[in-house]
């Protein structure tokens, strides 16, 4: 655990973006969208199991041992990592994502500042779109921050890990991660409509249904931030109205033109007179010509209405490049945006006790190299939680009722 704490703040000191640690093979690692390897660190097998039971909870040891891979967030030595964990013929690997230590603002991320408007919003929709590690979720973050900084707001996010912990400042924020505070995307929207939001974040639209309440909660009066993979307007556009039949598209399509209020497509664009990497834009409003655009399903004119759109504020790759990167003299640096958190979020792990067993946080704060030991009333606690569920296979833990168990014991489990 020393070893991994230490492996942490150097990857951090050394501006690495990612890691992947695999049995008997050299630490590999990112650097400015570049992979490397380092032959002299090598994690052996046995290093790489008692690591990972150490890491996780037992709910998601369980997940692990059910899907084979399970993916989380927490803290070490101050440092905010998603890490995935997967079975592979080498036995467990782990990927490692380094996250800002602090939330980010939009000027610490060398956005666009027209960014900021978004945190004035009070309804709409609002997609952060990308492919993968193109840094959607740190640019939301950044817009959440500046609501938090600017005005009040209720803010609930519905993610999958948190990766970001926020203090409230302004606004008021609460974070839900799926498969530890609610069981799913779809869950955490349905409650969230209940729950008193201005601001609400869904931390990636996948499934339909997911998709038709993030649409309802924006057309009924709130500000809904989403992200989506698609590297382009279109495409972004088109994943969310063609995951319906045909018979559902044409009303969808409709719904998402009248919730529509920015679409944000983003790419890490390495710049050499830098040496690091800063996130390149295009960006797509809701106008209304663009609106209709979508209304009546001529989505390949999205790019030429972006072109045309200069003074809506709409960007196309080209001219983001032209005339706001090229021209900037002021760059933050990346390493600063890394730098590790001075103190933890207050009460950022606490699981309250009325849950029980069926959903908990993994060991998501760690102060290496100390070790982590529960006490034992805990560990008797948690075993004997542990007897009424099991991991079902969609990975969710469910709930087991022995059938030859006494109803008044049941309950009187149920309850510890």
């Amino acid at each position: 655990m020393k070893q991994f704490g230490e492996l942490i703040l150097a990857s951090v000191q050394e501006g690495f973006s990612d890691l992947h640690i695999t049995g008997n093979q050299p630490l590999v690692f990112r650097k400015n969208g570049d992979i490397h390897t380092d032959k002299a660190v090598r994690w052996t097998y046995p290093e790489i199991d008692r690591l990972v039971q150490e890491l996780l909870g037992p709910v998601h040891l369980q997940i692990l041992r059910s899907r084979w891979s399970v993916d989380f967030a927490f803290t070490v030595q101050h440092v905010r990592i998603r890490m995935n964990i997967f079975n592979t013929v080498r036995g467990l690997s782990l990927a490692i994502r380094l996250l800002p230590g602090t939330v980010p603002t939009i000027g610490m991320l060398n956005l666009h500042p027209s960014l900021q408007q978004i945190g004035e919003l009070k309804t709409g929709l609002v997609l952060i779109c990308g492919t993968t590690g193109s840094g959607k979720t740190t640019t939301i973050a950044a817009i959440l921050e500046e609501i938090n900084r600017n005005r009040f707001a209720h803010i609930v996010t519905i993610e999958d890990p948190v990766e970001f912990r926020f203090v409230s400042k302004q606004s008021f924020i609460e974070q839900r991660e799926v498969g530890t505070h609610v069981l799913s995307f779809r869950q955490g929207l349905l409650d969230v409509l209940r729950e008193d939001p201005d601001v609400i974040v869904v931390g990636e639209l996948r499934e339909p249904e997911t998709i038709r309440l993030t649409l309802g909660a924006a057309e009924s009066g709130h500000l809904v931030i989403a992200s989506i993979h698609a590297a382009q307007a279109e495409d972004a556009i088109y994943r969310i109205c063609n995951s319906f039949p045909p018979e559902a598209q044409d009303e969808i399509r409709f719904q998402f033109a009248s919730a529509l209020s920015w679409v944000v497509i983003q790419h890490l664009l390495y710049v050499e007179r830098l040496r690091f990497r800063v996130p390149l834009l295009s960006i797509l409003r809701g106008t209304q010509s663009v609106k209709g655009i979508i209304r009546e399903n001529r989505l390949p004119q999205i790019e030429n209405a972006m072109h045309t759109g200069k003074r809506d504020g709409m960007f196309t790759k080209e001219r983001y490049l032209d005339e706001f990167l090229n021209p900037k003299e002021t760059f933050v640096l990346s390493s600063q945006s890394f730098r590790p958190t001075p103190e933890s979020v207050p009460d950022a792990g606490y699981t309250s006790s009325l849950i029980g067993g069926g959903i908990q946080t993994p060991r998501s704060t760690l102060d290496l190299p100390s070790q982590i030991k529960r006490p034992e009333t805990e560990e008797r606690a948690l075993s004997q939680r542990q007897t009424t569920f099991q991991t079902g296979s969609d990975g969710e833990p469910h709930y087991v009722i022995d059938e030859n168990e006494n109803l008044q014991d049941l309950i009187a489990k149920l309850d510890k």
